[in-house]
């Protein structure tokens, strides 16, 4: 057996499959394209469910590929010997063509002949019910007492999600064994082994290599497996596996794909690798979740609260909480990430090409958790004070608000002899990993889409880039969720045309609105989308008449949406190509949202844009507009487009041939993967204006914007406006600005000397309000309503009064912008023995149907209630006798 890199053993086994038939994929995103019953992609076939299921027509039956893949489940216990989130999958697959006679073969045949590994060190498991399989592995040398049965739970995959339907079938493992002088070093040890080694891990002896998945039935819902008619192949075998077995390492982190990150760790780090497994596991951790936060990041996934941005934000916290283990204090994600980056970046070209942007947000999460940390001891020091013991739900606040590791909690918790409930701690995990897996699956449509698989349809043919009308045929009607023959007058439905013009809902895109025409009637469509895959679905009204299977209609598209709504498409691109233009090339599209009336951008950048930046922006776009650079069409393959400079987005599915969209006048301004519609020349879009920019999360920005009829409509109506404007101040427009300025100084003049009225008054005022002074029980009490136009007034009468009052209670009301509001203020003598603004805030603005809050000595009650001001006033008095009867 020869020592082989990681990168060769890749590229051996995809042209190896390649010679075998297979064609060669490129990895698709960690965030899965097409399918919203994922997270995130964890396994090499995700990117071909629908070629499985058959949806999509695959552009081959054998295919192969190197995915990269994220595991969520193991996060929690990342830095022993065997787990790690990121992994990249080698897979090979077969689409209705050879089953499990050729993919044992050839799993034996690459494993043996092309990395060289002797026979002897495999053993096989396979599911108790496979004699298929235990035969088929016997034929090609295994012998029989390594070929190891098991039940569902290790040898049986899917349906995908537990309860649903979807094709399974049983599988079988090859397991490397690397000697009985390791692991557990029992007699009984083998295949799946849960022994406890010495070192307390799990045995390491057998470690599972490459997963063959026979899917050869279909699950339904009532739980009966029925036979697929064209049995398929899933297979997967872990780079990171494959290489500690190539390079004879005891784990991956002593591999060539992790020893550069472990090496940088240990450049930050006193510690020695080896010297406890303590120290290890935080080394390995910090080094695997590194590489997995930027490989998450380089694929448009952000820091947040929830979904993928929550796993990030776990993985990037991890990190963090694990490198302060072992002395790491300064920061150190970027320079993780670009090591990642210059050993992955010639695999996987998207690293480098947000590096910028990867850097950024790796900076920005370190910075802000390290303020989290910083905040989460405060918190744990007031706990430690008001508490007798530390409850699980504090503890669990404390590690996943605050970072707070569970060992330095009870560490210092142990110092001040304070209980921790442990048991309550690992209660509430486990609530997060149960909400963790829920939230790993989103909705799944599979009934509706079982209804469009059961009109066995051939994919729509859709002419709609290039004419507005068609004449065409019904192939499929849905009415009240069920197919139909026939439809009339009233009837919501489904239409399904072997051809149309008609555009549906992608890329951001809306879907077309428009009519279908008959002999006998009209279908008034309101929307349009493609619900599986090449199957384009017409949503609307018959309005009239009647509709059968197999009419000839006439599908006409609404000509002024589309044309509105292309041209609003060709200006997100523009907007793209600008905001890289001005802020930089690590702006990537992360999303959009594109109608007739305006369209809507999100991307990636750090910080709000400047007003310098968004008129440089705008002035691009626009110039580029009155340039009218013609904007073209072309084909090519998703890999021959990357190559030639193509922008494309995580969100999108791309086929293997992909639409592009060029924008260039002599040079190239945008050139994007594209399937919307567009306008021809950028001169047809009028102009751009951007009429919002905001933030929607870490990282992320929004650009709200219009083109076309709707940025004439609001040029138009920001004229009226200001026609409005300079009528309303008697000036004319080219004045305006002037005047406008002129109202502004005047109108805080007037405030000044408001104020300074008002002041003047609050000292006749106060004067008189000492008159009111209510002796109770050797208090003096000032409570009385006063007409102040502010909650600063009343304060400033508060302070007059103290200042002729040497101990008292003063409080204040008065209804400001029609809702009741109480000073309440004690002089400093009373505050110490007892008597407490705030209290008496609180305890009276419940009278006013409000809330209330503040110091010993100053305090404000509000509330909803006008009528009942005085009631709370009243209140007062009778909290000041009960405070003076107990004193």
């Amino acid at each position: 057996m020869n020592t082989m890199t990681s990168d060769e053993i890749r590229e051996s086994f995809l042209s190896f499959f390649e010679s075998k038939g297979h064609l060669r994929m490129q990895s698709s995103s960690l965030i899965p394209v097409g399918d919203p019953t994922l997270l995130l992609t964890i396994a090499g076939m995700n990117q071909f469910k629908s070629f499985f299921s058959g949806q999509q027509s695959p552009p081959n039956k054998r295919l192969t590929s190197s995915q990269k893949c994220f595991r969520t489940p193991d996060i929690d216990i990342v830095g022993d010997s065997t787990h790690n989130t990121l992994f990249e999958m080698l897979g090979n697959f077969s689409i209705g063509d050879y089953f499990k006679k050729d993919a044992i073969a050839f799993a034996l045949e690459f494993l043996t002949k092309s990395l060289k590994i002797p026979v002897e060190k495999f053993d096989i498991t396979i599911h108790e019910t496979d004699d298929e399989a235990f035969s088929l592995w016997k034929d090609v040398g295994i012998p029989q007492e390594k070929i190891h049965r098991f039940g569902d739970s290790d040898n049986w995959w899917g349906p995908p999600i537990h309860g649903e339907e979807g094709p399974c079938g049983p599988c079988s493992e090859l397991h490397y064994d690397f000697g009985e002088n390791t692991g557990c070093l029992k007699i009984s040890c083998g295949p799946n082994c849960e022994n406890i080694m010495s070192t307390g891990e799990t045995c390491n002896r057998f470690v599972e290599l490459w997963n063959l998945v026979f899917m050869q039935y279909y699950h339904s819902p009532d739980g009966s497996k029925s036979p697929l008619p064209a049995p398929s192949i899933d297979t997967g075998m872990g780079l990171e596996r494959a290489t500690l077995v190539m390079q004879n390492a005891s784990t991956m982190y002593e591999t060539d794909i992790f020893k550069p990150l472990v090496k940088e760790v240990l450049n930050k780090t006193s510690f020695q690798y080896g010297e406890t497994l303590e120290i290890d596991y935080a080394i390995r951790a910090v080094a695997e979740h590194s590489r997995s936060a930027t490989f998450l990041i380089a694929d448009g996934v952000v820091p947040s609260n929830e979904g993928r941005g929550y796993v990030l934000r776990r993985v990037i916290r991890r990190a963090i909480r694990l490198a302060m283990k072992i002395n790491i204090k300064e920061s150190f994600m970027q320079t993780m990430a670009e090591v990642v980056i210059s050993q992955m970046q010639k695999t996987y070209p998207e690293l480098n090409n947000n590096k910028d942007f990867i850097l950024s947000v790796l900076e920005l999460e370190e910075e802000r958790f390290k303020q989290t940390y910083e905040n989460g001891y405060t918190v744990l020091e007031e706990s430690l004070t008001k508490n007798k013991s530390l409850s699980g739900a504090i503890l669990f606040q404390l590690w996943d608000t605050y970072g707070f590791p569970i060992e330095v909690t009870q560490e210092i918790a142990s110092e001040k002899n304070i209980k921790i409930d442990l048991k309550g701690f690992q209660d509430e995990m486990e609530k997060q990993r149960t909400r963790a897996r829920e939230s790993s699956n989103f909705s799944n449509d599979f009934g509706k889409i079982k209804i469009y698989e059961e009109l066995n349809l051939s994919p729509t043919t859709f002419v709609g880039y290039d004419s507005l009308e068609s004449n065409s045929t019904i192939i499929g009607i849905i009415n009240k969720a069920s197919i139909q023959d026939k439809v009339s007058k009233g009837d919501e439905v489904e239409i399904i045309l072997d051809l149309t013009p008609f555009y549906s809902e992608g890329g951001g895109q809306v879907g077309d609105n428009g009519k279908i025409f008959g002999a006998k009637g009209t279908i008034e469509i309101y929307d349009t989308k493609e619900l599986i895959p090449e199957i384009i679905i017409h949503y609307g009204k018959v309005t009239e008449g009647e509709f059968s299977i197999n009419d000839m209609v006439s599908a006409k598209v609404d000509r002024v949406k589309r044309e509105d709504t292309a041209r609003n498409h060709t200006a997100t691109h523009m907007l793209h190509a600008a905001l890289r233009e001005v802020l930089g090339s690590h702006v990537r599209q992360a999303g959009s949202l594109v109608t007739e009336n305006r369209l809507r951008f999100d991307f990636s950048h750090m910080k709000p844009i400047s007003d310098s930046e968004m008129s440089k922006i705008q002035s691009v776009v626009n110039r580029k507009i009155r340039e009218n650079m013609l904007i073209s069409r072309s084909e090519n393959t998703y890999a021959g487009a990357l190559e030639d400079g193509a922008l494309a987005f995580f969100g999108d599915k791309y086929g293997e041939k992909v639409r592009l969209i060029e924008i260039a006048n002599g040079s190239r301004f945008s050139f994007e993967v594209c399937g919307g519609t567009h306008a021809h020349t950028t001169g047809e879009l009028g102009a751009i204006y951007i009429i919002g920019e905001s933030s929607i999360g870490a990282g992320m920005r929004r650009i709200e914007a219009v083109s076309g009829r709707e940025a004439e409509n609001l040029v138009q109506e920001n004229f009226q406006l200001i026609s409005k404007i300079s009528d309303s101040l008697n000036v004319s427009t080219d004045q305006l600005e002037e005047k406008i300025f002129t109202v502004i100084d005047q109108v805080e003049t007037y405030s000044k000397q408001i104020e300074i009225l008002e002041e003047k008054l609050i000292v006749q005022e106060s004067k008189s309000l000492l008159e009111t002074i209510e002796n109770i029980n050797g208090i003096n009490l000032i409570c009385t309503t006063l007409n102040a136009s502010s909650a600063n007034l009343l304060r400033k009468t508060g302070d007059s009064l103290k200042t002729h009052i040497k101990s008292g209670v003063i409080a204040i009301g008065s209804i400001i912008n029609e809702n009741p509001m109480i000073i309440i203020m004690v002089t400093k003598d009373l505050a110490d023995t007892g008597v407490n603004a705030s209290e008496i805030a609180k305890k009276v603005s419940k009278i006013m149907d409000g809330g209330g809050g503040g110091k010993s000595e100053i305090a404000q009650a509000g509330g909803k209630s006008p009528s009942k001001l005085n009631d709370a006033l009243s209140m007062v008095s009778v909290l000041i006798k009960e405070y003076s009867s107990n004193s």
